[in-house]
């Protein structure tokens, strides 16, 4: 089965390793086959990542769309052992995102990554706000 994706005018995805732009209107897409796709509401750019849990996102990222994951392991584990010792709350969330990429569920992490990035900003939040 196809995965249909609608595109707005202007919006961009990644196709594996190619990044497509839409034209000027809003176009269906039928897609078959095994590729990472990455919608642009879900992708962090580099200068995006301006927090720790932004660049464990980034770093998911990258292992979803790399033929080969496992290069970005150290510098992910590296990021989630600082992320759980300075906020040990995050452990939970952590666990979440260790265990889909442990099973090869690499979407599925990243959308737990997603999470991880939300609580943060609610952290931040909270300390901004007293």
């Amino acid at each position: 089965m196809a995965l249909k994706v609608e595109l707005k005018p202007g919006e961009r995805i990644i196709l594996g390793e190619s990044v497509i732009t839409n034209d000027s209107q809003r176009t269906r897409l039928f897609i078959e086959g095994t590729a990472p796709i990455l919608r642009e509401k879900d992708i962090m750019r580099v200068e995006e990542a301006d927090s720790p849990c932004k660049k464990i996102y980034l770093i998911v990222q990258m292992m979803y769309l790399a033929a080969d994951p496992s290069k970005h392991h150290d510098l992910y584990f590296e990021l989630m052992k600082d992320v759980s010792e300075a906020a040990p709350s995050m452990v939970p969330l952590i666990d979440a995102v260790n265990n889909r990429i442990l099973t090869g569920e690499m979407y599925k992490a990243l959308k737990e990554a997603r999470k991880l990035v939300d609580y943060e900003q609610e952290l931040i939040a909270n300390v901004k706000s007293g």
